[in-house]
């Protein structure tokens, strides 16, 4: 059963497309009902969203409005060693991973080749190991 992981974990799905985002909060939704989950839509909204609900998981997309995933990805990381962000994008390529890499992602999604499967057992992995801020 994957609601084995007992925490209220914090969630921040950062996406500018908002049907996806949706589908995407339904499947973590769906596998861990205790999770708390923020939503925006871009980078300015996700600063605010960080500064102010503190997640301890961070779902990032690549290309976002106005800056790219990996910029506000070395921008939170500079301010937050113990946060995990997980880039998504529908560019699995070599190049991609290694920059999330590169700019302190922790994990790497591709929207186009994840299934909701291997996206839970993801999450499930990384949750057995996050301990959640107090």
């Amino acid at each position: 059963m994957r609601s084995r992981v007992n925490q209220d974990v914090r969630t921040l799905i950062v996406e500018d497309n908002a049907t996806f985002r949706q589908s995407f909060k339904g499947i973590l939704c769906t596998g861990f009902p205790l999770m708390v989950i923020e939503e925006a839509a871009d980078a300015k909204e996700a600063l605010q969203k960080v500064n102010t609900f503190r997640p301890d998981l961070i779902f990032m997309d690549i290309k976002l409005p106005g800056e790219s995933g990996l910029k506000l990805t070395e921008k939170i990381r500079a301010n937050d060693s113990s946060v995990i962000i997980i880039i998504l994008t529908s560019y699995d390529l070599p190049e991609y991973r290694q920059a999330a890499q590169q700019y302190g992602a922790n994990y790497f999604i591709s929207k186009d080749s994840s299934s909701r499967e291997e996206i839970l057992e993801l999450v499930e992995c990384i949750l057995s190991k996050c301990r959640t801020k107090s």
